[in-house]
């Protein structure tokens, strides 16, 4: 009997090692560019096409990215993607908990059938949309605004069901207690439910403002002023070379992209395995 558990444990071990390499691996492959970007935009031209690749550079240029924020209006770009995201993962923070709190705890003629209706619209690419909701807003008049960058984002079918399936697991006896103190139905979801919700919140939070500030083919579409531009059009610019051709610089700019989506997830990482865990699992 000692001898089998000794074998179980053993394997058991020899599995964890190996799910541990690969998940390594895995880690390891993801970090490699992002290593691979901050390295470069701390070069100076002629290194960057050195082989083999000069992983630690000599001398190592910190002026990188003083002159990548000077050869643009980097502040304006970055008013502009954060206020875009900011606003977008707000509103529909509200909107998208609003409408999963609906379809999770009231009942209605049709719920199902538009819950189902909802979750079909996920299965329909992004680009078959945009047409469309491009003719809308030039007849609107909403063509290169924020309100173009904004409107139609604020809420997902994907945000509905995430926090749709994680309302399902609060008890309906709590907010029947509220009820019966008197207490309006808003003032429920506002003051009890979400409260309560953080967990999924922060992972909806997390995804909804990644997805806005890597926004890059429907800004391209809206966008025409150069002071409208967002962060991953001015890189994009960066990169053809609009306003300086330096690899080291182009990544520093890169460098600037990404430093708000790192923040933000480190801020809200601890809420986002639970959001995860909690959201999803009930049927």
């Amino acid at each position: 009997m000692a001898i089998a558990l000794k074998g179980v444990s053993l394997k058991r071990a020899v599995m964890r090692s190996i799910v541990w390499v690969l998940v390594a691996f895995v880690g390891l492959t993801m970090l490699v560019p992002f290593l691979w970007m901050l390295i470069t935009s701390l070069k100076d031209d002629p290194q960057v096409f050195k082989w083999p690749p000069v992983w630690i550079p000599n001398p190592v240029k910190f002026k990188n990215y003083a002159d990548a924020w000077k050869i643009a209006p980097w502040a304006r770009f970055f008013f502009n993607s954060l206020f875009v995201s900011i606003v977008v993962t707000v509103v529909s923070l509200f909107l998208n908990s609003l409408a999963g709190f609906g379809f999770a705890k009231y009942s209605f003629p049709g719920r199902n059938l538009l819950f189902i209706y909802l979750l079909g619209t996920l299965m329909i690419p992004i680009y078959a949309t945009m047409v469309p909701i491009f003719i809308m807003l030039k007849y609107m008049g909403w063509l290169d605004s924020y309100q173009g960058l904004i409107v139609p984002f604020l809420a997902t079918a994907f945000g509905v069901f995430l926090m749709r399936q994680f309302f399902q697991t609060i008890p309906t006896d709590l907010i029947e207690a509220a009820r019966m103190d008197g207490c309006p139905e808003f003032r429920i979801f506002w003051q009890i439910v979400l409260p309560i919700s953080k967990a999924p919140l922060a992972t909806l939070a997390i995804f909804t403002f990644q997805g806005t500030w890597n926004n890059f083919i429907w800004p391209l579409i809206v966008v025409k002023r150069n002071e409208m531009r967002t962060i991953p059009l001015a890189v994009s610019a960066l990169a053809q070379g609009l306003y300086v051709m330096s690899w080291p610089q182009l990544m520093a700019g890169a460098s600037f992209a990404i430093t708000p989506v790192i923040v933000v997830f480190l801020l809200f990482q601890r809420y986002f395995i639970s959001g995860i865990s909690l959201t999803g699992l009930k049927e």
